[in-house]
């Protein structure tokens, strides 16, 4: 008997899974989130996250109650998590975009990477679109950081060009805040686009690329005043 206790339990120690039997449990693991994830968005596509339960995202899931706690403390975790997933590629895909040197590119291809994921990803932006403005205050507060994050990487990404180099902190921010903002109601009057109209699509992303360009073309007859530029290049200088 000692000799099997020994085997089963060497110097006190409880047996592990082998690799491939954990690797497995973490799969599953994340297929349940995923799918708790994906089961609010479609919840969500009709009705708003204060009145979502747990236990409809549970049963749309096909997953027990007591297995939501497994992945999220509660549902506005969930929330947040759906708000960081929505903005998370799209970020990296307008970071991508402007590698590029020229602005009016840069404007083009921002504005054909904004329009494929808001279609790709259209749960993703409805959800965002109502609680942006929603009664939840934790998501709204997480949206409202996410675009911040958006700008801010905008206007460090600005500071390359010509003559934006010796704008301030300040002034940067608030020409990328003025992007942004041009760049999120653009994708929120896309959602409301009918399918068979292909045309009214086409209309609101000439006046969302023309209001970019505005912006861009208004740009060198700007004048920083005071305040550390964003980059090592140049100076500030009086505001006309």
């Amino acid at each position: 008997m000692d000799s099997i206790c020994h085997t089963c339990n060497v110097h006190g120690r409880t047996p592990t899974e082998s690799g491939p039997v954990a690797q497995s449990r973490r799969q599953r693991k994340q297929r349940t989130r995923e799918d708790l994830l994906q089961a609010a968005l479609l919840l969500l596509k009709d009705k708003s996250f204060s009145s979502l339960s747990l236990r409809e995202v549970t049963r749309e899931a096909g997953v027990v109650p007591t297995a939501f706690y497994l992945h999220f403390t509660n549902m506005e975790e969930l929330g947040l998590e759906l708000v960081h997933e929505s903005f998370r590629t799209l970020r990296q895909m307008l970071r991508a975009a402007r590698s590029e040197t020229n602005a009016k590119h840069v404007i083009r291809s921002s504005v054909e990477i904004l329009v494929h994921h808001v279609h790709e990803n259209r749960l993703h932006f409805r959800f965002i679109a109502r609680e942006r403005f929603g009664g939840v205050s934790a998501l709204r507060q997480a949206i409202r950081g996410e675009i911040r994050l958006l700008s801010s990487e905008l206007a460090t990404d600005l500071a390359r060009f010509p003559y934006l180099n010796a704008w301030s902190t300040e002034d940067l921010h608030m020409m990328a805040g003025l992007i942004v903002d041009a760049m999120v109601s653009t994708a929120e009057e896309i959602l409301d686009v009918p399918v068979d109209r292909p045309e009214i699509e086409d209309e609101i992303l000439r006046t969302g690329e023309k209001q970019l360009r505005l912006v861009v073309i208004a740009a060198p007859h700007w004048r920083s005043a005071g305040g550390a530029p964003i980059s090592a290049g140049g100076s500030g200088a009086r505001r006309q």
